[in-house]
C-alpha cells in the first residue's frame, strides 16, 4: 500500500518545506516541496564520500546496500558518479532501462534493492559525459526529485569522489543527511584527502560516521597470508588525528574485483569468507553509529 503524503498533507510544522523562503520563486518554491516530499519517504539517508577516485567508494556503497536489503530492509541505491557510474556494471545491471512517466523516473528493481544511475541513461556505456558544472547540477536533483523511490528504510548515495560541485550540490540537497562513510586506501597520498572530505563534511553540518580504509594488504588466494603492498595504516591514523570512527580496513582481495567485475556482489557471495566477514564487520559499524547519532540527534 502506498501511504504517499504531499506537502499539504504532512502534518509535520516544523518541516522546511511548509512555507517559502524569503525571496523565492513560486517554481523554486514548488520543486522545494516536491523534492521534500520524496526524501520524507526515506527513513535513513547516508552518503558515500572520497577524497579521490579509485580507492573503492563504490565497492563500499553496493555492498553496504546489497547487506542492508539482505537484513530485509527497504533500500535504495543512488549512483551520481556522473563521469564514471559503476555501480550497474557492479550489479550485473548493464544495458538495464528505465520505466516511468513524464516527470517521473522508476528505478530499476534487482532483488529487493531499488538502483538509480546516470549509467543507464547512455546509450552507449562508452560515451563520455562532457558536461559542465549547471547539467551535472540538474541531474543530481532530476534523480532526487523525479525519481520515485517509494518509501525506503535507506538510501545509500554513491557519490563523485573530491569535496566539488557534485557532492556539495548532493549535500546540500538531501536534508536532513544521517552520515557519512568516507573511504580511502592506506597510502599518505590518499589517505591526507580524507582530512579534506572531513572538513567538507563538517562545514555542511553532515555527520561523519567514520573511515574505511580499503585495499589493506593483499590476500594471497593460496595461503590467505596478507601482505602489505601499500603503507599501511593511513585511514587509521588520519581517523584519530581528525577524531573520526574508524570503521575498519577491508584487505585488497581479488574475489572483490571479479565480483565486481561480472556483476556479483561480494557481500552476497562471499559472505563467509575472511574478507566477506571483515566486510561484513564494517557494515554492521556503519548501521550501528548511524543509529547511535540518530538516537542521540
Amino acid at each position: 500500500m502506498d501511504n504517499k503524503k504531499t506537502c499539504d498533507s504532512c502534518g509535520d510544522a516544523s518541516c522546511s518545506a511548509k512555507a517559502k523562503n524569503q525571496g523565492e520563486n513560486d517554481q523554486d518554491f514548488a520543486d522545494r516541496r516536491r523534492l521534500q516530499a520524496r526524501l520524507c519517504r526515506i527513513q535513513h539517508k547516508i552518503v558515500v564520500l572520497s577524497g579521490k577516485g579509485g580507492v573503492g567508494k563504490s565497492t563500499v556503497a553496493v555492498n553496504l546496500a546489497t547487506a542492508l536489503a539482505l537484513g530485509g530492509l527497504r533500500v535504495g541505491l543512488l549512483d551520481v558518479d556522473i563521469h564514471g557510474p559503476s555501480v550497474p556494471t557492479m550489479l550485473g545491471l548493464e544495458g538495464a532501462t528505465l520505466k516511468g512517466t513524464p516527470g517521473e523516473l522508476l528505478p530499476v528493481e534487482f532483488g529487493g534493492l531499488k538502483v538509480m544511475s546516470i549509467g543507464f541513461l547512455l546509450h552507449n556505456p562508452d560515451d563520455a559525459i562532457i558536461w559542465r558544472g549547471p547539467m551535472k547540477m540538474g541531474v543530481i536533483k532530476q534523480f532526487l526529485t523525479d525519481v520515485n523511490w517509494g518509501d525506503l528504510d535507506y538510501l545509500i548515495v554513491d557519490a563523485p569522489p573530491g569535496t566539488g560541485d557534485e557532492p556539495l550540490s548532493l549535500c546540500q540537497l538531501i536534508q536532513p543527511l544521517d552520515g557519512a562513510v568516507i573511504v580511502t586506501t592506506p597510502q599518505k597520498v590518499a589517505a591526507i584527502d580524507v582530512r579534506k572530505s572531513i572538513s567538507f563534511c563538517r562545514q555542511l553540518n553532515v555527520p561523519v560516521l567514520g573511515v574505511v580504509e580499503n585495499m589493506s594488504g593483499f590476500v594471497c588466494p593460496k595461503c590467505g597470508e596478507v601482505t602489505q603492498i601499500l603503507p599501511e595504516g593511513g585511514g587509521r591514523k588520519i581517523a584519530a588525528d581528525m577524531n573520526v570512527p574508524f570503521l575498519g580496513a577491508i584487505p585488497l582481495d581479488q574475489n572483490i574485483a571479479q565480483s565486481g567485475d561480472s556483476g556479483k556482489v561480494f557481500i552476497y557471495h562471499a559472505s563467509e569468507t575472511p574478507t566477506g566477514k571483515i566486510m561484513q564487520g564494517v557494515i554492521d559499524q556503519i548501521t550501528e553509529l548511524e543509529q547511535t547519532k540518530k538516537l542521540d540527534s
